[in-house]
């Protein structure tokens, strides 16, 4: 469903990704997880579009992303870790106007969107402008955006920042379950919880390069760790030592 290959973006000397191969089954969902600059949202907007590789390409459904854009993009439902959003539509009609682009038939569409407004709990607020949205409540909105047309695939960039709990509970639920049916989710996050709680299989990304590969238990059984926090620190803690200068500070 999604296919990653030798996925690479540098900024002058700076290589921000550098060869990230990868896939994701259909019925699977990974968690791309990695410390605050790790490389893990440059990876995400290459696959959804929004960033030009300077290697390597991203595939969704077998479609090349930057080749067959509009293609690809129907494929997959996309939410970013700050939902910028239509200040002076309301909710109702941003969401209207996605099912637009989605060519959504308009009784389809309505059913949808009043299944989802009442799904995060935004159907009191449907017909306030976003403007006067939570941080929170457009998080929800974005979700709710994602999910209109049911997409095959669907990719997240932090998706549990500024939800309350119930939301919170919602997005654990919609990770674990949603490929459950043949879809694909991959999700970029630096939460063990979550991970712990949702992944069917771990990337771990650090410093642009792709660390560790596998299932959360494959991943504790093959690095001698107990727990994935563990894991993780240990691996990035190394890598940070290896790029220290010899005889400086770790």
């Amino acid at each position: 469903m999604i296919r990653l290959e030798d996925l690479s973006k540098r900024y002058g000397k700076f290589w921000a990704l550098e060869g990230l191969s990868l896939e994701v089954s259909p019925g699977e969902t990974l968690a791309v997880l990695g410390p605050n600059g790790a490389g893990k949202s440059t990876a995400i907007k290459a696959i959804v579009g929004l960033l030009r590789p300077t290697r390597g390409r991203a595939l969704v459904g077998g479609v090349d992303v930057w080749k067959e854009p509009v293609k690809a993009k129907m494929l997959f439902g996309y939410v970013p870790d700050r939902p910028y959003l239509y200040g002076k539509l309301s909710g109702v009609e941003l969401l209207r106007f996605a099912a637009g682009v989605y060519r959504l038939d308009n009784s389809k569409a309505d059913s949808r969107i009043e299944e989802l407004l009442a799904k995060f709990r935004l159907d009191r607020f449907a017909s306030g402008l976003i403007e006067t949205y939570s941080h929170g409540m457009r998080q929800k909105l974005s979700l709710a955006m994602s999910l209109l047309h049911q997409p095959p695939v669907l990719i997240l960039d932090e998706p549990m920042v500024g939800l309350d709990p119930h939301a919170a509970k919602l997005v654990k639920d919609l990770l674990r379950n949603y490929s459950k049916t043949g879809r694909a989710v991959l999700y970029a996050t630096h939460q063990l919880h979550l991970v712990e709680q949702v992944a069917d299989r771990v990337a771990l990304v650090h410093q642009g390069k792709l660390m560790a590969h596998g299932s959360p238990s494959e991943l504790l059984r093959q690095h001698q760790s107990t727990d994935l926090e563990e894991f993780f620190l240990r691996l990035t803690e190394d890598a940070q030592a290896d790029l220290a200068p010899s005889g400086g500070p770790a």
